[in-house]
Parts: structure tokens; sequence; C-alpha cells
């Protein structure tokens, strides 16, 4: 039987949020828990993305959904992040489909395309008829994406782009897929349908993290690109970057959703559970362990609220964003592994959702920025010096 998601507001921030976010909000809980959860557990197991919710996302406004015009929500970045909070409730990997295709793949079009390319792609998107990946990380480079040997060299009109790119979400399902590469005057994006000549997908198996998600590896061989392909005002590290910044906001929300399942899941847990005189529950170090829990997640609800108000009012840097991922996902990865530790020997089974949280937090606690990566930014933000070659 899947679990029931359950909500926790220890401190009634409920009271913050409009009507229409606690609505937007609540929508996405009960679809997620009639059409994600009883499967879930089977995707992880078998490794498969639910590729059948996509058109049901869709119709709920998610992908895409603090975005404005051609066909997106226009929801407000609250309700968005609760959106993420409760996609990941159930599962990173159904958090980081819609992260990708919104706040990367779309995001780098609406930003930085040319008003053709945004009509073009933006609408399908949204629609969940085309389906976007985000090429930046390589092989040899994920911390340092300026070190990016994928190279595009002017060709006539077009373009000839050679590389490699791994760890790529959402990318052999891809209709699309924004490509970034360096050339003589620097880095620049590319739109890169699929099926161009030369393009090739390649899954990557054996992973012990997001299951549920489809990570894949893409490769360049000479493709061959109009010069429409290229996004007009995408120059330089500043371009991507801005992508992750968005993207990394959904996640900071996202990590409270599968923390508060690991905590819920734990509670439920010790209440039931009987060693010697009395149930789990009832004993001190227990009590003390879901304290630090609860205390993490409300700490964590706070700073994503107040982020998602600076993001809206148009105040928000970079830095907040680096400050939330930082908190609120080791937050999590340490709740999680608390729970599993409090569920004993069934904290490993998947008939609890601990285990596959925590090795989901594990992926979602090094992509987007490391930990350490985000203590160096904060680190350059707080002194005016930077740790970084």
């Amino acid at each position: 039987m899947a679990a029931t998601l359950k909500d926790l507001d220890f401190f009634q921030l409920d009271e913050l949020l409009s009507p229409e976010d606690r609505m937007t909000r609540d929508a996405v809980r009960q679809f997620v828990q009639r059409e994600v959860m009883p499967g879930i557990e089977g995707h992880f197991a078998n490794a498969t993305f639910p590729r059948e919710i996509i058109p049901k996302i869709a119709e709920l406004g998610i992908l895409g959904a603090n975005l404005k015009g051609y066909g997106c929500a226009g929801m407000n970045n609250v309700a968005y992040g609760l959106i993420m909070q409760e996609l990941e409730a159930a599962d990173s990997g159904l958090r980081s489909f819609a992260s990708v295709q919104g706040a990367l793949a779309m995001y780098a079009i609406y930003a930085w395309g040319s008003e053709e390319q945004k009509n073009r792609y933006l609408p399908g998107m949204a629609q969940g008829k085309l389906i976007g990946c985000f090429g930046l990380t390589e092989p040899d480079h994920g911390s340092d994406p300026g070190g990016m040997e994928t190279r595009a060299r002017k060709d006539g009109q077009g373009w000839i782009l050679n590389g490699t790119k791994r760890w790529i979400t959402n990318g052999s399902i891809a209709d699309l897929a924004i490509v970034w590469a360096k050339i003589d005057q620097g880095i620049t994006g590319f739109i890169v349908e699929k099926g161009a000549p030369g393009f090739t997908t390649r899954d990557i198996h054996g992973k012990f993290s997001m299951r549920a998600s489809i990570t894949s590896e893409l490769m360049f061989d000479d493709v061959r690109l109009d010069a429409s392909a290229q996004l007009p005002t995408a120059r330089g590290l500043k371009a991507p970057l801005a992508c992750l910044t968005q993207a990394r906001y959904g996640i900071a929300w996202g990590a409270i959703g599968a923390a508060r399942s690991c905590y819920h899941c734990a509670l439920d847990y010790v209440k039931s559970r009987k060693q010697f005189s009395r149930p789990l529950a009832g004993y001190q170090l227990v009590q003390q362990k879901l304290v630090n829990m609860l205390t993490e997640i409300t700490k964590a609800q706070m700073v994503c609220l107040r982020l998602g108000q600076l993001k809206d009012a148009g105040t928000m840097r970079p830095e907040h964003v680096s400050f939330a991922k930082r908190n609120n996902v080791q937050a999590a990865l340490e709740i999680a592994r608390t729970a599993r530790d409090m569920l004993g020997a069934n904290g490993i089974v998947i008939e609890y959702p601990v285990i596959r949280h925590m090795l989901n937090l594990e992926t979602v606690n090094t992509y987007e920025g490391t930990y350490d990566v985000h203590t160096l930014i904060l680190g350059r933000d707080i002194t005016g010096a930077s740790a970084f070659d």
C-alpha cells in the first residue's frame, strides 16, 4: 500500500501563504498521492521512469510553472517551490524531471532564446509534448563547467558540434537538448533536436540512486547545426549558471518534501513498534532524533519561504540560492539517514520510502553544485576572496 503524504507545519507557515498557493500545493499533493505513489516503488526497483504521467503533470501546469506566456502557467515562485516540494515527497526522480524540463531546458530558451525559438518550443514543452534536457556536465568536468571540452566551430552560416555530455537527466527521452559548448568567442548554447545526424544518446545503468529517473550520456560527432539552433543571447558561462540558479531554487524546496516523508515514516514507525516495555517513541533518544528532524525541516521551510518571497520581489541573489540548496539538501540527507537508523532492518527495504529517499538525496546533494562548492560560493560572498582557481 502506498504511503500517505502528510503535511508538516510546526510554525503555522500556512498562514503566510496565499489561498492560491495552498490550493496549488494541495492539488499537486493529491495528484502525486493518487497517480505516483502507488507505483513509485516499482519504478525505483526496476529503474524505470513513469513516462505515462507526463501528460497529467502537464495538465496541472507544472512544466515551466513559473514562466510567463508561451502556454506556461505563470505561477509565482512560492507556488512553484511548493510544487517541487510535493513532487519530491514522492521521489527525487519525479522532481528532477520537472526541474530539468522547466528550470533548465525551458528556462534556457525563455531567457536566452529568440522569439521564434520560444514560440516553436515552449508551448509544446509546457504541454509535455516536447521533452527537453540540459547538456552542461561532461565526463571530466562537473563542478568546473568552464573547463568543458565540447566545441562548436563555424561552418558557413551554421555550426559543427563535437563533444560529450554526461549525467544528463531525461537525455534519451528528450526531443531536444540544450547543449553548451565553447566557441572562439567563449561559451554559448545550442538547441539540438533528437534525430540530428551525429547526435546519439546512451543511458547510464547500474545506479543505486535516482533509479526512477533517466540519466544519459549525450554524444555529438560532427553534428551540423543551422544558425537558428544557437541561443542568440547566451554568451559566456553566466548563461548556463543562471539556468542552474533556477534549478537549485526548486531543489531547495524539493529537499523539504523528501525530508518530510522520511520524518513521517519514522514517526509512524516508532509509535507502532514496541521494544522492551514500550513503543520506541517513548524512549528519550528516539524523541531527540524526532525533535532534531522536526527542527531542521521547519528551518528549511522558513528559508525557502523567504527565498521565494525574494525571488518574486526580484531581489534574490544566486548566493541566497546556494545557502538554501546547501542547507536544505544536507539537512534532508541527514534526516533520511537518521530515519533509516530508526527503522532498523526495515529501513533498508523498499516497502518503506526511507532508503529510497536516502539514496536519492546522495545524488541531490551532489548535482547542481555540491555541498562543498556552495560552501565556497558563500565563502567568497562573505569574504570577498575567491577560493576557486
